[in-house]
Formats: structure tokens, C-alpha cells, sequence
């Protein structure tokens, strides 16, 4: 059985290595939401994905890709 990718993550985990490894400006091609455009900060980011379900499964989203290119890199 898979183990859940979220289980034990919270939210600003999920934020703060999205940015370290893709950064703001990235992070706002990928989810184009304002948080991420407009002087961005966790802060700020943390605040509107929790009041917004689709924008948190962008993200949530983008971390399961970002998780998957770390296991391919690291099986090279």
C-alpha cells in the first residue's frame, strides 16, 4: 500500500520546499495565484491556500510533482 505523501506534512513544509526548490518566480508559472506573484512570503501564501481549496490543490499538486522528479533524481 502507498504511503499518503501529505500524511505528517503541513501546509508551510509544502510551501517552504516548493520554494526553496523552485522559487517565487517559478512557483508563479507553475500555480499563477497572487500570493506567488505579488511580493510573495510564506506568511501571505499560507493565509490564501488555506481560504482556497482549489489553489491548495495547485500546490498540493505541484509538491507531488516536485516529490516525484526528487525520487527520480536521486534513483540516478
Amino acid at each position: 500500500m502507498a504511503q499518503d505523501p501529505f500524511h505528517g506534512v503541513a501546509l508551510k513544509q509544502i510551501l517552504e520546499e516548493l520554494v526553496e526548490h523552485y522559487g517565487w518566480e517559478e512557483m508563479g508559472i507553475q500555480v499563477d495565484i497572487k500570493c506567488f506573484n505579488v511580493d510573495p512570503s510564506i506568511s501571505s501564501s499560507l493565509t490564501f491556500l488555506r481560504r482556497m481549496p482549489w489553489a491548495r490543490q495547485k500546490v498540493e499538486d505541484l509538491y507531488l510533482t516536485y516529490l516525484d522528479e526528487k525520487k527520480h533524481d536521486s534513483k540516478l
